[in-house]
Parts: C-alpha cells; sequence; structure tokens
C-alpha cells in the first residue's frame, strides 16, 4: 500500500513491517502505539524503523494513519496518572 510519511511516499506491506520489527525490543511506550504480532511499540520508533528517518521528519499521526490502514490496531496515550493530593495539614513543602 502507498502511504506518504513525511512528504516521502513508501510502498508498505503489513508482512514488511512485521518483518521489519521482528527482533527489535520495543521501546518503553509514553505516547500512540501499535500492536505488531504479540508487542506493542510506540508508532514513533515504528516509523523510524521502516522509514530510516529522523523521528523528527514524521509525526504520530501520520504513523497511525498509516499503520491503520495497513491493518495494524493502534492504542491512544496511556492515561496519566494524577497527580496525588497534599493532605491538609501539609504545607507546600511537605513538611
Amino acid at each position: 500500500m502507498r502511504c506518504v510519511i513525511a512528504r516521502f511516499p513508501f510502498d508498505l506491506r503489513k508482512s514488511e513491517v512485521e518483518q521489519s520489527m521482528d527482533g527489535i525490543t520495543p521501546e518503553p511506550v509514553t505516547g500512540v502505539s501499535v500492536t505488531i504480532g504479540s508487542q506493542v511499540f510506540p508508532v514513533m520508533q515504528v516509523g523510524e524503523v521502516i522509514t530510516r528517518q529522523n523521528r523528527r521528519d514524521f509525526t504520530s499521526v501520520e504513523m497511525r494513519r498509516a499503520l491503520t490502514r495497513l491493518g495494524f490496531t493502534c492504542h491512544g496515550a496511556p492515561p496519566v496518572a494524577p497527580p496525588r493530593d497534599a493532605r491538609a495539614d501539609e504545607d507546600a513543602l511537605g513538611w
């Protein structure tokens, strides 16, 4: 399937993406992610591997769109833990 990522056209196939990511250790997920095989990868890591471009050259939106069109399952960013509330008898310094 033809995908445009960072203004460059790529002819990508699902099997080629799976083969490219085989044997690569997933980085910790902090944003949008994609399931490839049994592992979950950040979409930016996948984009860097399959396009051989710097991560600053493309966006997670571009990668999510391309990977979804190829048939992969993409996930939104994980929820952020709410900040801990200070107890009523503690001041701002935590004493």
